[in-house]
């Protein structure tokens, strides 16, 4: 079985899973993933940065370049992966996941004090997900999770990262909704990553209807 909007058939959704560092994102990701091929639905799985030339570059870049520079790379990246990747995906039928994408490109740069209003024009006109997932966990959890298994870039060194970065994704959240994203909200402090995954994959039943055979 298939999921499939109402309104075109032929067409692949798009999810996008966002949410702090910690989190489980890539986790959740994996188990959406199988539990939608389960279902017999054609999966690809991807995530921002991007493996492609921008992606590789922003990955690279990440550590020494800030503020509007970085902000732009990543938009870049976003845009150039929904070009040449995600959108012909969709269009011929795939369901794609992608572990990260706009909500993120609104929190990162703002630890190098990027103002709300230009990182979200910066990322206004990239595809919108049929469904944008948002993460969200107690930032204290997160943060023990971050100490045990080590920082993985430069923003998770700032102090009291977890509880920021928490924040600026409910601002996100927010940010998404008022300009009428789909967006889905998961609290994960009491559901492991498989629950969490089910949860969506029933939100996706309910907004696009019942599995096509």
């Amino acid at each position: 079985m298939t999921l499939r909007p109402f309104s075109d058939h032929q067409r692949g959704l798009f999810i996008s899973i966002d949410g702090p560092s910690g989190a489980g994102k890539s986790t959740v990701v994996q188990h959406l993933a199988q539990m939608l091929v389960a279902a017999g639905d054609t999966v690809h799985v991807t995530a921002e940065p991007s493996t492609g030339l921008i992606g590789a570059l922003a990955r690279e870049l990440t550590e020494t370049v800030t503020g509007h520079a970085l902000a732009c790379l990543y938009a870049a990246d976003f845009y150039h992966h929904t070009a040449t990747e995600i959108r012909s995906h969709v269009e011929n039928g795939t369901t794609v996941v992608s572990d990260r994408y706009i909500a993120s490109g609104l929190v990162m740069q703002r630890f190098d004090g990027g103002d709300r209003a230009f990182l979200w024009q910066l990322n206004a006109e990239a595809d919108r997900p049929d469904l944008a997932v948002i993460l969200d966990s107690d930032p204290e959890i997160i943060a023990h999770r971050l100490t045990d298994r080590g920082p993985h870039n430069r923003f998770q060194l700032t102090p009291n990262s977890s509880h920021a970065e928490v924040h600026f994704y409910r601002q996100a959240t927010q940010r998404l909704r008022q300009a009428g994203f789909e967006v889905l909200r998961v609290d994960c402090n009491q559901r492991a990553a498989h629950h969490v995954a089910a949860h969506i994959l029933d939100r996706l039943t309910a907004f696009f209807g019942a599995p096509k055979v």
